[in-house]
């Protein structure tokens, strides 16, 4: 029983204990990598599918059978996850969360969203919404340049 106590105890040391907690986010940063990677690559063949299923139809209605704004909608889907992939990379290589990536990524995906925004669907004050949520991000983005351009 001593034993597991001096165990125990040597365990939850800071430096060890901080150390455990280092593996831990590497192995959790990796293993979301890779389940990025897949992701991504599912929605690069889903758009590729759509695009070939849409131009390849003989259908004298129109080149497109599903609006632009849907296709968008897949290409800043696949760019979100880009972004993300990049946010972890970026998170492995030097062990911190670059804010100016997550702001990019958010305002990518807010954007998107505006982008696509189907006014029969939602409602206007969603649009608002979005707008507003822009407008912020937009504002903490140029703060977070600004304050690490002073500091270079």
């Amino acid at each position: 029983m001593g034993k597991i106590l001096v165990w125990l105890e040597d365990f939850f040391r800071d430096r060890n204990f901080l150390k455990l907690i280092h593996v831990t986010e590497n192995l959790v940063s990796k293993v979301l990598s890779l389940a990025l990677i897949v992701v991504i690559f599912v929605a690069l063949y889903d758009l590729v599918l759509v695009l070939v299923t849409d131009l390849f139809k003989e259908e004298p209605l129109g080149f497109f059978n599903r609006t632009l704004i849907e296709l968008f909608g897949f290409f800043l889907n696949i760019l979100i996850a880009l972004e993300l992939l990049e946010n972890i990379t970026v998170y492995l290589r030097k062990h911190i969360v670059q804010l100016e990536l997550v702001v990019t990524t958010a305002l990518i995906a807010v954007a998107r969203k505006i982008i696509i925004f189907d006014p029969g669907k939602y409602q206007k004050i969603d649009l608002i919404a979005l707008g507003v949520a822009i407008v912020c991000l937009a504002i903490s983005y140029g703060i977070i340049r600004y304050s690490n351009q002073k500091k270079f």
